[in-house]
């Protein structure tokens, strides 16, 4: 049975990436900040192991990463991010957890496996000095320490990416977003169970293409 580990799955399109990985029958590891009130999470039908993470704390994460030592995960999606908040919380949030957690797991994953890191089009400089807004910066530096990070990880034998999602009808994106969460998640999933080696170090949108950095 494959595996995967989704972090920041309690909700919109992390909730939804746990149900479609579920239905496809994978041994689903989901993290939430609050694991005794899972709320949907705790709803959703297949193999699904909850797990409390909070990303800015390295003694949950090194907790998470005992309870996974015998795991060999195929599949990490790192999802969890905030909107609003701070520069400092947004940058610890978005840009600096995805890698830090990522440098952490990635001992818990086969040979081959694939990662995957929301980012947003709104971190796309596009050859922009200027501020992207607190948000967009931080976007902005997650893709940048990615890529900083990518040829170590693929000489550890994994192939990533950072990916948009898409604008999702979520409580972040909003109501006139442009897509539902099972259209994000369909094509997130698609693009997943194909990636390999020749995705390595690209960004790129739920349906696969490639977005300019």
């Amino acid at each position: 049975m494959p595996s995967i580990l989704i972090v920041g799955a309690s909700r919109g399109i992390g909730l939804g990436l746990v149900s479609q990985f579920a239905s496809e029958g994978y041994r689903v590891h989901a993290t939430t900040r609050t694991p005794g009130a899972p709320g949907k999470l705790g709803s959703i039908k297949g193999d699904i192991q909850i797990h409390g993470l909070e990303v800015r704390d390295d003694t949950q994460l090194d907790e998470l990463a005992v309870n996974l030592e015998n795991e060999n995960l195929d599949i990490l999606i790192h999802n969890a991010g905030i909107y609003e908040a701070t520069r400092d919380v947004l940058m610890e949030v978005n840009a600096e957890a995805p890698i830090r957690t990522c440098e952490r797991l990635i001992e818990q994953m086969n040979s081959g496996g694939r990662v995957v890191l929301m980012t947003s089009q709104l971190g796309a400089r596009r050859g922009k000095d200027e501020s992207l807004g607190n948000y967009g910066d931080s976007k902005a530096a997650l893709n940048d320490r990615f890529r900083e990070k990518a040829k170590d990880w693929s000489e550890q034998g994994i192939s990533a990416v950072v990916m948009h999602p898409g604008w999702v009808r979520t409580d972040m994106g909003g109501e006139n977003a442009d897509i539902s969460v099972v259209e994000s998640t369909r094509g997130i999933f698609s693009f997943v169970e194909s990636m390999n080696s020749s995705d390595h170090g690209r960004f790129v949108t739920w349906e696969g293409s490639d977005h300019p950095w």
